[in-house]
């Protein structure tokens, strides 16, 4: 019975070593400048936007916070009344092996979306990963950056990507 706990405590001080370097390799791993392309969208927002095809007008919060060693920015929605009370989380990380963000988007309405993409020029573009051939081609672009203010606009597309309509528009303006 004596060797089995000590195979015990030895596989934890072994997993205990793996999950500390591990650990210690994703932070510094996720030094590298590629990682705070996203700086611009952390803060506390207050966002508004106008009635759209989908969206009655209103205002909400959206609180984006670093986390998880500078890996993770996590993203906390509320968008009140005129959205029947949206409640919606996202992560989005770095993927250094496809040069790449990712995101997931979940909410308390059931939605669900796997988003990947960039930088590209002026604006950071998320792009929703179609899981099958029925999905929605769906996007995210950031525009109008600034450090007070950013445009933040969902859109679809019925070509396959070839043009984009706004579904929703939200503008954000930084909490002081």
């Amino acid at each position: 019975m004596k060797w089995i706990t000590a195979v015990f405590v030895a596989m934890a001080m072994i997993a205990g070593a793996t999950t500390t370097s591990v650990a210690q390799g994703s932070s510094s791993a996720c030094s590298d400048r590629a990682f705070r392309q996203l700086n611009f969208w952390v803060g506390v927002w207050d966002v508004r936007w106008e009635r759209s095809p989908n969206q009655a007008a209103g205002s909400g919060a959206n609180t984006v916070t670093r986390e998880l060693g500078g890996c993770v920015i996590e993203e906390n929605f509320e968008g009140g009344p005129s959205t029947s009370n949206l409640i919606g989380r996202s992560v989005s990380t770095f993927d250094a092996q496809v040069g790449h963000w990712r995101q997931t988007w979940v909410d308390n309405k059931g939605g669900y979306y796997a988003l990947i993409g960039g930088r590209e020029g002026d604006q950071f573009i998320l792009v929703n990963s179609r899981l099958h051939a029925r999905a929605p081609y769906l996007r995210m672009v950031f525009e109008d950056i600034t450090p007070t203010s950013l445009t933040w606009r969902w859109q679809n597309s019925t070509d396959e990507g070839q043009t984009w309509r706004d579904q929703w528009v939200i503008y954000y303006t930084r909490r002081e």
